[in-house]
């Protein structure tokens, strides 16, 4: 129990600093939203899929690995695998970054559509290297068990990336239009989206020095046996990250290419895109718990109820998940404000969104079977499984149904490969999950939801109290039936009168 009050306090630090995070960052999209047309703004979020791809394949799986080896004191000291790691990373950020700058206008045409400016993309470039090399020192203050440092330093980059968007895109119009000759020497109206790109420059950089006490202060050690036992162990991670993170940004890439109306498809991107924002709380819920998760999982490996805890873990993330998804759902006529009004028109995707992100969350938790047995390969062919199946669904249906083939198209995927991996990895490493227990949430929530959906009430507070019942009707029976308020505050209670023993032995 002990081991998952921690995982729960790691995850509430990792947490609390994401959704914060994530928070700031909604009131940019919110910002974005309106000082950007929608074509930028589908050409921004174009764009950024690709560093999305970018970044999987710079890291190469490290992160786990550093996690895999660091773990394995009898063989390895942490500083070594901590270094050569750094190392590793540092080498293919270089040789990518030169390549693609240097060789950057013939390369364009087989990679970007020839909307992208190029100006852009460079940019871009610069940005997902910074992240890659500083991805390395954030799992290594994961590892240390400093979610306070890694929560601070991830605060401070939004915090700048918006001062510098407000300061590009409000007020420098405001100056512009007031006094233009004060800022004409570097600031230019067409260039909007430009500074968005600039601004995530600054703040990433930024962020990179705050982790310079994390690169200095030991001598480093390249272990090259070591190092040809990460490749391997990681090869199939970076693969299984590829393909799943293709997963998630696929249809970005699709779209431009088979929507029939090509002079218009980064507005409807745009559109698409910006409601997808909404789903946001979702993934932060499970990127939280990943932060947390991940390194849980190979320190509690050896124990014997190693499994009867990650059985629980998957019980009560699916639990709280399903919690997300009603409170997003109940509460959508506020939180869609958080966008544009003139992006409404695809607010009917948020539910399935959703559904797909609860979904890959819980085919992640799934993957430990493989991570475990350094089986990895299993996680690349179900990845590619989900991608095969994403795009094809993509290309197939985006010419008829716009974006609303990429909401269902990412929800089948994510759902074929949840339950692959369910199926096999109890053949593998079976894990007794409470699948009734799942199953009892599942089915309420989808109840509520129901209700929620066929229940017409138009004035929107009295919708919004009506919604606020039925949540409560889950959190109810959340409490009755595996949270009950009475044995939390009996555990509360039995610390508090052990405490209190404790101080009256030592005055005595």
């Amino acid at each position: 129990m002990s081991e998952t009050r921690t995982l729960i306090k790691d995850s509430a630090i990792y947490g609390g600093s994401t959704i914060l995070v994530r928070s700031v960052n909604w009131l940019v999209t919110t910002l974005l939203t309106y000082a950007l047309l929608q074509s930028e703004f589908g050409m921004m979020n174009y764009l950024y899929a690709y560093t999305a791809l970018f970044l999987v394949v710079l890291t190469f799986g490290m992160e786990t690995g550093f996690f895999r080896f660091a773990n394995q004191t009898d063989t390895y000291k942490v500083h070594t695998v901590y270094s050569t790691t750094l190392l590793l990373v540092g080498g293919i950020v270089i040789l990518f970054l030169s390549v693609f700058l240097i060789f950057l206008p013939e390369i364009k045409p087989i990679l970007w559509d020839k909307e992208a400016p190029i100006v852009y993309i460079r940019l871009i470039l610069i940005i997902v290297s910074l992240d890659a090399f500083s991805a390395i020192p954030f799992a290594y203050l994961r590892y240390q068990k400093r979610p306070v440092k890694f929560g601070a330093l991830k605060i401070l980059y939004v915090v700048l990336y918006v001062v510098f968007c407000v300061f590009f895109l409000v007020v420098c119009p405001w100056i512009h239009r007031h006094a233009p000759s004060s800022i004409d020497w570097f600031w230019r109206e067409n260039f909007r989206l430009g500074y968005v790109f600039i601004s995530n420059l600054l703040a990433t950089s930024i962020q990179t020095l705050c982790l310079l006490s994390e690169l200095t202060g030991f001598r480093y050690r390249f272990n090259a046996a070591l190092a040809k036992k990460m490749f391997r162990y990681c090869f199939p991670l970076m693969l299984m990250g590829l393909a799943g993170m293709s997963n998630q940004v696929v249809d970005k890439f699709v779209f431009p290419a088979v929507y029939p109306n090509h002079a218009n498809w980064s507005s409807e991107l745009g559109v698409y895109t910006a409601c997808f924002k909404i789903a946001m709380i979702m993934i932060m819920f499970t990127q939280a718990f990943r932060y947390a998760y991940e390194p849980f999982v190979f320190e509690k490996s050896r124990e014997k109820d190693a499994r009867q805890m990650y059985a629980k873990v998957m019980k009560y993330f699916v639990i709280l998940g399903l919690l997300v998804f009603l409170g997003v759902m109940f509460y959508l006529d506020i939180i869609k404000y958080l966008i544009n009004p003139k992006y409404f028109a695809a607010l009917n995707i948020v539910p399935v969104v959703l559904i797909g992100e609860l979904c890959f969350a819980v085919y992640f938790n799934l993957s430990i079977w493989y991570k475990l047995l350094d089986k990895t390969h299993w996680g690349t062919l179900l990845s590619v499984v989900g991608f095969v199946c994403i795009i094809s669904l993509n290309i197939l249906f985006i010419p008829k149904y716009s974006y609303h083939a990429c909401a269902w198209a990412v929800l089948v995927g994510n759902g074929i490969m949840m339950l692959l991996s369910y199926f096999i990895g109890q053949k593998y490493y079976p894990v007794r999950y409470d699948l009734k227990t799942i199953a009892f949430y599942a089915v309420l929530a989808a109840s509520l939801f129901a209700v929620y959906s066929f229940v017409p009430i138009r004035n929107t507070w009295a919708h919004l109290g009506f919604n606020t019942g039925l949540i409560g009707i889950y959190i109810g029976a959340m409490l009755k039936r595996d949270l009950p308020l009475k044995m939390m505050l009996n555990h509360r209670g039995n610390r508090f009168s052990r405490g209190k023993s404790s101080t009256v032995t030592r005055i005595s």
